[in-house]
């Protein structure tokens, strides 16, 4: 589809310098900008770059509009980066929002469909689903028994969402995730290990994203929790009975073990291992590859493993590579020592 300038200005809140009735149909880096293309520049060190681009349209912050004339048209706002996210999710909706029920799938006659629904080729649907409206559940994926989803949820192909799961409204699931699985429960007994049922649930709170190959697990009794507005990469365990709070982003590769804990606005990097039965505050950095053990305070900076204080951990870190130079020193004098006290008879 095309817009014009006017349109997205209208869209962002920006002030039009050039046409306002120039069109795009498509999104561009800046130096990659040719015509027909909408770009946008959001750090002064790049505002030279407005001179030399063919884009038809680029989103620039007031604070360094240029001041020779250009060839395309600028769409000023307070923010450029903000503005320009506003538009890719404008254009999102456009590019990837599909209608209506494909054939051949499943969908029980037991199972409540909204409105404006799209369902892909090859979807199992199972008795007592809810899917609400405006809701886009990609091709080949299977919703167990009883499951909730909200409305304006997309769930792409090649998802799993097994029985008794909620998924809240706007929410984002991606390719290969399975939602509710059973958690790793087993007792030791004479004969071996006997499996421990796992009869609670997933909840997936508003606003939640679940990125691709992600695995959350049911609770044991009750549910492993995600809520409202957090943020999870590719390839992420979240073990059974996890509660995790809102508005975390936590990258790939991360496991966090059963029964922890998990506050608001933390960040966690890649790679990091959460113990389980341990509580983790609020607006906490760990950093990737870090191996949290032990309960953490709100606004600490983690990084190690054990994780500690990461200034605390640099610096020792420092003494940690010299520390073949140092034993040796240290042998150097204890042989000094040894060789004085022989010489004064001690």
């Amino acid at each position: 589809m095309n817009f014009t300038a006017s349109q997205i200005a209208q869209l962002i809140n920006g002030e039009i310098i050039g046409n306002p009735s120039v069109e795009v149909n498509a999104l561009s880096k800046i130096e990659e900008g040719k015509e027909g293309t909408i770009s946008f520049i959001a750090q002064e060190k790049f505002a030279e770059l407005v001179q030399h681009s063919h884009a038809s349209i680029i989103v620039i912050s007031r604070s360094f509009v240029p001041k020779n004339t250009v060839s395309s048209t600028l769409i000023v706002v307070d923010e450029a980066y903000m503005a320009f996210n506003k538009i890719l999710q404008f254009y999102a909706q456009f590019r990837y929002k599909k209608s209506g029920i494909e054939t051949p799938n499943f969908i029980s006659e037991k199972a409540t469909l909204g409105t404006e629904l799209y369902i892909g080729a090859f979807t199992y649907i199972s008795d007592n689903v809810t899917v609400g409206n405006q809701s886009s559940i990609y091709p080949n994926c299977y919703i167990g028994n009883n499951v909730t989803i909200g409305e304006n949820v997309m769930i792409e192909p090649n998802v799993v969402i097994y029985d008794d799961c909620v998924i809240g409204n706007n929410c984002i699931i991606h390719s290969g995730s399975i939602i509710g699985s059973d958690g790793f429960g087993f007792a030791p007994t004479s004969n071996g290990l006997e499996k421990v049922p796992q009869l609670g649930n997933v909840i997936l709170e508003n606003d939640v994203e679940i990125g691709s190959n992600c695995t959350i697990d049911r609770a044991t009794i009750g549910s492993t929790v995600v809520k409202q507005g957090t943020k999870l990469d590719n390839l992420i365990q979240i073990a059974h009975n996890v509660e995790i709070g809102e508005n975390n982003v936590i990258a790939a590769q991360t496991g966090i073990a059963g029964s922890t804990k998990i506050g608001n606005w933390n960040m966690i990097g890649g790679q990091v291992g959460i113990a389980g039965h341990i509580t983790i505050g609020n607006q906490i950095k760990i950093q990737g590859q870090s191996g949290i053990n032990k309960s953490v305070s709100d606004n600490e900076t983690l990084f190690g493993s054990p994780a500690i204080d990461a200034v605390a951990y640099r610096k020792s870190y420092v003494h940690y590579k010299n520390l073949p130079n140092l034993v040796k020193r240290i042998e150097e004098l204890e042989k000094l020592i040894h060789v004085q006290n022989s010489n004064n008879g001690i």
